[in-house]
């Protein structure tokens, strides 16, 4: 696929547009960094861009008020997980990133592991422990099954947000009361010893392109949100440094996981590459990746001459609605829901 390139009065054709940044969630403060450049970036090159926080104004709004596109600027939940996209899809607003479902999906880590291993693609092994299996006797068997250390993490949060390595048994309910207090279900994960790496993929179908591979060397391996965002003490390796068999592997592993969720637009893939034998696990799929000063994906795009502002250009360019959800009307004697 290519870059869509604008110039300042085909950028102006395309409307007014919404960055929507900020929202409800506990990755709010990262949305607005993540908006607010994202913002700067498209006023530069000539779009009618504006700033929208739907935690402050009703998403009515966007209608009201005449714009015609939005670039979804949201992490988290009521942002990333098909709330948004579904309020758009109903207004009619073209968006960036994946439809409705896929960022549900997405946004679901256990739903996510169970359409990854329904298309046998790699993912560490992992337990859900549901609101009635979060005592101790249930806890304690959480190690025995998957070993130790393990990660335990809230399915439905990001940028680290209640993730906690566990080290040892007594380390458990520390590490599920934490996880718990962000989400009624606890995802107890298999812990992948290994380089930590990540993959962009852009486009739809089999238009899509994986951007160079970005590998995260952390101290101790502590990629948290305090070091993912406010820290300058974690390296990002781009190009990898990876042997091109291994890069390329990773790649299509991230590509057939994005399709696989049926993604479209942009989105960026987590993966552990073990350190055993090399084979790479899908951890999860972020369908609104960050675009703050320490984010990925700009670094990988600039990696093959895209800068941060053509990035957002091609973002805002390609918005639109999912193609499926059109509906339509039953034919003549057809009854709905037959």
């Amino acid at each position: 696929m290519n870059f869509i390139s604008l110039s300042r009065d085909q950028a102006a054709r395309l409307g007014k547009i919404a960055v929507l940044m900020g929202g409800t969630s506990a990755e709010r403060e990262i949305s607005l960094l993540s908006g607010s450049g994202v913002l700067a970036a498209l006023r530069s090159g000539g779009f009618d861009a504006h700033a929208f926080d739907p935690a402050e104004r009703p998403m009515d709004d966007l209608r009201r008020e005449g714009f015609q596109r939005c670039f979804i600027a949201l992490h988290g939940r009521l942002g990333e997980d098909g709330a948004i996209q579904g309020a758009l899809e109903l207004m009619g607003i073209p968006y960036t990133g994946p439809g409705t479902m896929s960022s549900a999906i997405a946004m679901d880590k256990v739903m996510t592991k169970r359409v990854w291993r329904a298309e046998v693609l790699s993912t560490p092994r992992g337990r859900v422990l549901g609101p009635d299996q979060q005592d101790e006797k249930t806890l304690s068997k959480v190690p025995d099954e998957l070993g130790l250390p393990l990660i335990v993490k809230p399915p439905h949060e990001g940028s680290s947000v209640g993730v906690t390595k566990v080290r040892s048994w007594a380390q458990m309910k520390e590490a599920m009361e934490l996880a718990a207090g962000y989400d009624a279900d606890v995802l107890c994960e298999e812990f992948i010893d290994g380089d930590e790496v990540t993959v962009a993929v852009l486009g739809a179908g089999m238009d899509t392109m994986a951007l160079p591979v970005v590998r995260i060397v952390a101290p101790e391996g502590k990629y948290d949100l305090q070091n993912k965002y406010f820290t300058d003490v974690v390296k990002y390796h781009c190009p990898s440094g990876l042997p091109d068999a291994e890069e390329k592997a990773v790649q299509r592993l991230a590509v057939a996981a994005y399709r696989a969720l049926d993604c479209r637009g942009w989105s960026r893939a987590d993966l552990i590459i073990r350190a055993s034998d090399r084979k790479p696990f899908l951890i999860e799929m972020n369908t609104s990746p960050g675009m703050t000063s320490h984010s990925l994906v700009p670094m990988a795009a600039r990696a093959v001459g895209v800068s941060y502002e053509a990035l957002c250009a091609h973002l805002i360019a390609s918005a639109a609605l999912d193609p499926k959800g059109k509906g339509g009307k039953p034919a003549k004697n057809e009854q709905p829901g037959a």
